[in-house]
């Protein structure tokens, strides 16, 4: 199999290395050179052209943004914004999305190289799957940053609690930054007759049917990518498909999903708070909700809506998180819990599922 060609622009010596051989761990990446500013990087990609760039914004000479601009202008490639200043939501970040980036990593100001090694394998995900983007086409869509929605976008908030009795558990789950990760440990960790689990992950279309399908062939319950009608079943947990909203719909005592288009919500599609938000509304009580490591707040209003209809609540702890937003949003609104370690989420669901 072809490889996925990497070129490293930084100007820190200890990002480039690091960077280099976590990316160069992965047998589906190759790393074919590292560069410490833009002029440097020219003359890489002259002598050959990457697949994907992941690129620094505070560098010497010229910053990370123009040189960006000119990429795309000049010789588009996808390029990953790995950066300290690409906090989500900030002028950085989202002028480099409107630069024409791919994707956004935002290092920590301290104990950069801990994060990336404790990263590994989000960092080779999204350098994956920014090399599957037709980065001409993407280009040409002039990207904008909408008004941040709210749930209100895809499904009204519930009126009333009254719904049909039903004793079939069912666990909704969100993530973010840390989430392929977090999840890979939480899902290994749980039996054969789990109740159906629904899981929203922000991640990039075309790029969460691989993910589910590894994690797959590594756990014991059955894990798909999911698709409109899909039923949740013991032993199964559905993600939803990137760019798609994935809503929890109840037909008698059956629990299935909707998959939808829609406008972000909470700047993200999927969005975890449209499926908890429908949680809420047809699982209620027999719900048990998990939000993980992430960064935003996405999942937080609709964790506290779980909460207010009878759901059992549990949020990653900020010592096992990637980065403690979506969990520490939750937990302020007041819509969690129980705070747990990541390796002892699954057993507490199991819990409150028997």
């Amino acid at each position: 199999m072809k490889k996925i060609k990497v070129l490293i622009v930084d100007d820190s010596a200890v990002v480039r290395q690091t960077l280099s051989d976590i990316l160069s761990d992965d047998h589906e990446i190759e790393v074919i050179g590292t560069a410490s500013d833009p002029f440097g990087a020219v003359d890489k990609i002259k002598e050959q052209v990457p697949d994907v760039i992941t690129l620094d914004i505070e560098m010497p000479k010229m910053d990370g943004i123009t040189f960006l601009q000119k990429i795309m202008a000049q010789h588009p490639i996808p390029v990953v914004i790995c950066s300290s200043l690409a906090d989500e939501g900030s002028d950085s970040a989202i002028k480099a999305l409107e630069s024409g980036a791919v994707d956004i990593i935002t290092k920590p100001k301290m104990g950069t190289k801990v994060f990336f090694e404790e990263s590994k394998i989000y960092i080779c995900d999204v350098v994956k799957a920014a090399a599957s983007v037709d980065i001409r086409r993407y280009i040409r869509k002039k990207i904008e940053i909408e008004p941040k929605l709210t749930a209100d976008a895809i499904i009204p908030k519930m009126t009333s609690k009254a719904m049909v009795q039903t004793t079939e558990k069912v666990v909704v789950v969100g993530a973010s930054t840390g989430g392929t990760e977090a999840l890979r440990v939480f899902l290994e960790n749980l039996p054969l007759d789990t109740p159906g689990i629904a899981i929203v992950q922000h991640m990039p279309e075309n790029f969460t049917k691989a993910f589910a399908k590894r994690l797959d062939g590594i756990c014991r319950i059955s894990i798909k990518e999911a698709e409109d009608g899909d039923t949740l079943l013991r032993g199964r947990a559905l993600i939803a498909p990137g760019n798609h909203h994935m809503l929890l719909k109840r037909s008698g005592a059956r629990y299935y999903v909707e998959i939808k288009d829609g406008p972000l919500v909470s700047r993200h599609r999927p969005s975890v708070d449209v499926l908890f938000r429908s949680a809420a509304r047809y699982a209620g009580k027999n719900a048990v909700g998990v939000i993980m490591t992430g960064m935003g707040d996405d999942g937080a209003k609709g964790m506290l809506e779980l909460k207010e209809a009878g759901a059992y609540t549990i949020a990653q702890d900020e010592k096992s998180c990637v980065v403690f937003g979506m969990p520490h949003e939750a937990i302020k609104l007041g819509g969690v819990d129980k705070v747990l370690p990541l390796n002892g989420i699954a057993a507490s669901v199991l819990t409150m599922c028997s």
